[in-house]
């Protein structure tokens, strides 16, 4: 494998220009973190980082085989009796180091995301950032009030750390999946192993950096970098691991489940997503439009919980129609450095090639393309660039049912209350769902009525304590505040403790 000459991270490309930046992001790449220390791998298997802007590789990783899994889940095992009987007021303590830690490495953190997934600067900042320290900051709020002991009758019910978690995260959103399984892991008093996503690798070894600037106890953070087939496969077979907490792909999420079905160990999954947003007839059309186009090609439409399907009143359809061109044509694709780009490219070849051919079965099983479509926007003649798009769809077909994972919004019609809620609940996913009115107890009223494991009324904020985690083939179990602690503990009873 070739060896990519030195580059900025911010993409530039003429001899030294910013390569102190790139020095201090990417000193590690070939290495693994394991017990405290940074290593070189056993295994001699290699992979290129590749710029989705340029579609060029600017630098490569080492891949973890079985023998660097062992040695990391080997240094796990061996910290966690220790750690996990650490006073809670020190597990407090060290997250608000990793916390001080983190805000320290902001730029980093904040470049090595844009440049690894495409993410422009202003999103990488403020959605992909903010993102991972809102989970450290909120279990921290969970652990002022959380009972890790209470009494039931005579019985003692006691929460304690599940044990050695492996913990494999996607691409789409790095910084926010690893940290709200890491956050709440510490919490809890677990040791872990993270194994990043090798598309998206840079801002995981960032994280590894951080762990070790906030004095992280030896063995309770390790990272191998790796691939699904080969260090994914090992992590999620492995018998010194008690828990797998994935977040990826359905195909992904049946691999790491059926791996560690010998070992009987805990899996949670965080899986795909079609979700639907009802717009209700009574909703102002033109923001809930608006807002509906915006989240869906937030981090140009790479979220599990985008709401993809566009559920709308066949009488308000042609309105519908002009707004979503409207907000789908001004929205401004850029490179993931320019300053006022709201969506980058999308952040891998096979991503594309996906999004791509899912446009194009839209378009030859006749949907109704509204704006977009195949191919690159105008101005880009390489990287993964997708042009915005939007089609009116049949429920039957491939692009209203499947996940296509890009800035691809499909619109549906329904007759009235009852149709809408019939065409959202008609998915084999449950991840999410969106409902908009303008009278909040009819919103309030339709939302009970979709099973799905995140409901939005009426556009909210982000809420780092609510639960995330699907329905259905959307996954099991929960991420994100209590509901994510609670996902590293086991219960145990002391059968008599209060008797005297």
């Amino acid at each position: 494998m070739r060896n990519p000459r030195p580059v900025n991270l911010l993409g530039e490309r003429d001899g030294n220009a910013g390569r102190e930046r790139e020095d201090i992001l990417m000193a590690h790449e070939t290495e693994f973190f394991i017990a405290g220390k940074w290593v070189a791998p056993v295994s001699a298997r290699r992979a290129e980082v590749v710029d989705p802007s340029t579609e060029e590789a600017f630098t490569e990783i080492a891949l973890a085989d079985a023998a660097d899994v062992d040695a990391a889940v080997a240094a796990a095992r061996s910290a966690f009796p220790a750690f996990a009987a650490t006073p809670l007021s020190e597990r407090v303590a060290l997250i608000k180091r990793v916390v001080e830690a983190y805000k320290a490495r902001e730029e980093d953190l904040v470049v090595a995301v844009s440049r690894e997934m495409g993410a422009p600067l202003s999103v990488a900042r403020k959605a992909h950032y903010s993102a991972g320290l809102s989970h450290l900051n909120e279990v921290l709020n969970v652990l002022e009030r959380f009972k890790f002991e209470r009494m039931l009758g005579t019985t003692l019910i006691v929460k304690e750390a599940i044990g050695v978690v492996a913990m494999i995260t996607p691409w789409n959103w790095p910084l926010n999946q690893i940290m709200c399984k890491i956050a709440p892991a510490l919490a809890a008093g677990c040791t872990m192993v993270l194994k990043p996503s090798e598309l998206a690798p840079l801002s995981g070894l960032i994280v590894a950096e951080i762990m070790e600037a906030a004095g992280v106890p030896a063995g309770v953070f390790n990272l191998v970098n790796g691939d699904g087939a080969v260090t994914g496969a090992a992590m999620s077979a492995h018998p010194g691991v008690d828990m797998v907490s994935f977040t990826g792909s359905n195909r992904a999420g049946a691999l790491v489940a059926r791996g560690a079905a010998d070992t009987f160990k805990r899996v949670a999954l965080e899986l795909g997503g079609k979700s639907a947003n009802i717009l209700l007839p009574d909703v102002e059309f033109a923001g809930a439009v608006q807002q509906g186009i915006a989240r869906c090609f937030l981090n140009s439409g790479q979220s599990c919980n985008a709401p993809t399907r566009m559920l709308v009143p066949r009488s308000r359809l042609d309105e519908v129609v002009q707004l979503s061109r409207t907000a789908a044509e001004t929205t401004k694709v850029g490179a993931p450095g320019s300053d006022d780009a709201t969506i980058g490219p999308v952040a891998n070849g096979p991503q594309f090639a996906k999004v791509q051919a899912m446009i194009q079965a839209g378009v030859e099983e006749g949907a109704q393309l509204v704006t977009g479509g195949p191919g690159r926007p105008d101005g880009f003649n390489r990287g993964y660039y997708v042009r915005p798009t939007v089609f009116v769809a049949d429920p039957t077909m491939t692009i209203a049912r499947e996940e296509i994972f890009g800035p691809v919004l499909t619109i549906l019609t329904y007759d009235d209350e009852e149709d809408a809620v019939r065409l959202a609940e008609d998915s084999l996913y449950g991840l999410a769902g969106y409902v908009a009115s303008g009278d909040p107890e009819r919103a309030k009223r339709v939302a009970r009525r979709i099973r799905a494991g995140t409901i939005h009324v009426n556009y909210p904020a982000r809420d780092a304590g609510a639960p995330f985690g699907g329905y259905k083939r959307s996954g099991n179990g929960r991420e994100w505040g209590e509901f994510g602690l609670e996902e590293f503990l086991e219960t145990k009873g002391l059968v008599g403790y209060g008797v005297a």
